[in-house]
């Protein structure tokens, strides 16, 4: 199971776990699964989907840091959808 945070500058979105997430890298879509290996990466404009897409954000810009599956997922916009 994956530890997620998601955080933009006016709140923490989400915090939980999940068996996936897909998030959008600033080249295209990212999947993070349990124990993917460390990364981190800058973010694009798209949807960051968690686990079975019952959680769903529009993101703006930010980076994702993904290690000891734990991921957390920095934003400058987020917005619920």
């Amino acid at each position: 199971m994956l530890k997620i945070s998601v955080i933009s500058p006016e709140a923490t979105l989400f915090e939980g776990e999940a068996r996936q997430l897909v998030a959008p890298a600033f080249d295209g879509e990212v999947g993070i699964l349990e124990n993917h290996a460390p990364m981190v990466t800058v973010l694009g404009k798209g949807e960051l989907r968690i686990g079975d897409g019952a959680q769903r954000f529009s993101v703006e810009g930010g980076f994702m840091q993904v290690v000891d599956n734990v991921v957390r997922v920095v934003t400058e916009k987020a917005a619920k959808l």
